[in-house]
């Protein structure tokens, strides 16, 4: 391996493991913008691995040219892809991407570079959605996807990683439905290995979510991450969540409380005085959307993205719980899918 310091990388092996589930059309987008990536002074191999889809998924990656490696797993997770995928792999670095997402072109050769740092384990840049006018869902939730860059704790779904720390950490730990890019990276972090999210584009993401019900759950799922993550990682030297999960629980009980409260007042005092206190709520979204002006520029996105901020407190809570109820009766959760095909 011969890593420069500029935005030029010479003789690297590169593996770039994409996992899917019955992702169709936007697996095809995934294998095409692979496809045209600058690989000058790379190697590059691209492995696909499939959980158990029912579309031509598998048919489709080999028609690119992908290596096709197939789970029947009885309980589908990304870790369990992700790690089928880079111990398919021989190459020095592993470009992980999920099947909805669309790999821009210059990323790979900005962040390469980035390894000559020998304490930089991941590297990885600006994930944002495709369409992100397709729903109100994909407009607020775009915003999510946006970070400063710098050493941070951890990545998303979407990152390059050298093979040898993840074969030090063992990879992922394919037990979390959730969470398993966060909880890898602080296991990293407790090795001496850092994380570096830089200022560049590096995936379009598809969300595809346009129903409220799909946005409950992909929330409920967070929810469960960070009550299973935090709960693992508790007394660590690098604990995640711990406060997120609190604050989360706290969140959730005052957004129910105050209308309660308010209405019950309202009733029982046979007033409307009570209900002033529900103008509290969009003062506290006000406050967000100001908070969150560095993102974005436009304020109607902006004010959405206030709400959001606070409604999905509620679902999150309820991810929690069904994981803390879960692990009392001994329950093992099943993956939590909120995309349609």
């Amino acid at each position: 391996m011969s890593l420069t310091t500029s935005s030029t990388v010479v003789a690297a092996t590169l593996s770039v493991v994409i996992i899917g589930r019955n992702e169709g059309a936007r697996l095809e987008r995934c294998l095409e913008s692979i496809a045209r990536m600058d690989r000058e002074g790379l190697q590059v191999d691209v492995i696909y691995v499939d959980s158990d889809s029912k579309d031509n998924s598998v048919e489709l990656a080999r028609r690119h040219g992908a290596r096709v490696v197939a789970l029947h797993p009885i309980r589908p997770t990304a870790a369990l892809g992700r790690n089928a995928g880079w111990h398919e792999s021989q190459a020095e670095f592993v470009l992980f991407l999920d099947g909805d997402t669309i790999l821009d072109p210059q990323f790979v050769q900005k962040a390469l570079p980035e390894f000559a740092q020998p304490r930089i384990a991941c590297v990885w840049g600006h994930r944002r959605e495709r369409k992100p006018l397709r729903s109100i869902y994909s407009r607020v939730l775009d915003l999510d996807w946006i970070y400063a860059p710098g050493i941070v704790p951890f990545c998303g779904g979407d990152a390059i990683f050298r093979r040898s720390v993840l074969i030090t950490a063992r990879g992922y730990d394919e037990t979390l439905i959730a969470g398993e890019e966060p909880e890898l990276c602080q296991r990293l972090q407790i090795l001496g290995h850092r994380i570096l999210h830089i200022d560049t584009p590096m995936t379009e993401h598809d969300l595809a979510i346009d129903r409220f019900a799909q946005y409950w759950k992909r929330a409920e799922r967070a929810g469960h991450a960070y009550a299973e993550v935090s709960t693992r990682l508790a007394g660590t030297k690098f604990p995640l969540w711990s406060e997120e999960s609190r604050r989360n629980r706290l969140h959730a009980l005052v957004l129910i409380a105050v209308p309660v409260i308010a209405i019950s007042g309202s009733v029982l005092l046979r007033s409307a005085w009570p209900l002033l206190t529900l103008a509290l709520l969009p003062m506290v979204f006000l406050r967000s959307a100001w908070k969150a002006r560095w993102k974005k520029a436009d304020p109607i996105t902006l004010m959405l993205y206030g709400v959001h901020s606070h409604l999905q407190q509620i679902p999150i809570a309820v991810g929690q719980w069904r994981y803390r109820v879960g692990r009392r009766k001994g329950r093992t959760m099943k993956l939590v899918e909120y995309k349609r095909s």
